[in-house]
């Protein structure tokens, strides 16, 4: 099987999980979370129960654009998760509070994380540059295209890092909802919602890893 058919399959398969994923958090932010407590309210019991005081909770515009800020130590909760009791809003804040959990206590794959966003911003820019002049001169120099290889590599490296920062995040945010009482069907929902993000993340990083090797493959028949 080609590395194109491969591709296409992996994208297939993310654009379907995406739908699963909008699907399944616009389900459960249907559902009243057993605990009454709103995102907002959630993120900061987490991090006050977990010796954090310096970071602060804010809502930021837009569907699915949680996210936690080391930069500025802020946990940025989307409209719907941050005033809403829902199922939604309790898995996902929690697990936005995990990410600050883990810089809290200097977790290393989240460091190591941080250390190479730098770099792939950098890369970002000229690594798509790099790659397409590599194959219109690769008959005249494969230098182009393998130092946007080395450039790519770096953000698949970047890909599968991200891959256990966002399981430990998840794995924080259902243990600790799990001490305060939500169980059952809740629990069931929660780590489902929690279940089919994490996997959007191992589709990027397997097609940025496909995207590399078929990369490679040209520069070795170069060679």
């Amino acid at each position: 099987m080609s590395f194109q058919i491969l591709f296409f399959i992996v994208m297939g398969a993310s654009f379907l999980i995406q739908m699963l994923l909008k699907r399944r958090m616009e389900k459960y932010s249907n559902v009243v979370n057993p605990l009454g407590l709103t995102g907002k309210e959630i993120a900061e019991a987490m991090l006050r129960e977990n010796g954090i005081y310096d970071v602060k909770v804010i809502s930021t515009p837009g569907q699915l654009t949680d996210h936690y800020n080391p930069l500025d130590k802020t946990v940025n909760l989307s409209e719907m998760v941050y005033d809403s009791n829902s199922i939604t809003a309790a898995a996902v804040s929690a697990h936005e509070c995990g990410h600050a959990v883990q810089h809290a206590t200097s977790y290393s794959m989240l460091g190591l994380r941080s250390r190479l966003v730098p770099i792939v911003n950098l890369s970002s820019k000229v690594m798509p540059i790099l790659i397409l002049a590599g194959f219109f001169l690769l008959k005249m120099s494969p230098l182009p295209l393998f130092i946007g290889i080395i450039l790519y590599g770096a953000t698949t490296f970047f890909a599968f890092v991200t891959l256990p920062v966002e399981f430990d995040a998840s794995r924080r945010a259902l243990n600790w909802l799990e001490a305060k009482g939500l169980s059952g069907e809740s629990y069931a929902m929660s780590k489902d919602g929690l279940k089919w993000a994490a996997m959007t993340y191992v589709l990027n990083a397997v097609a940025s890893l496909i995207n590399l090797l078929y990369y490679i493959s040209i520069l070795n028949k170069r060679n």
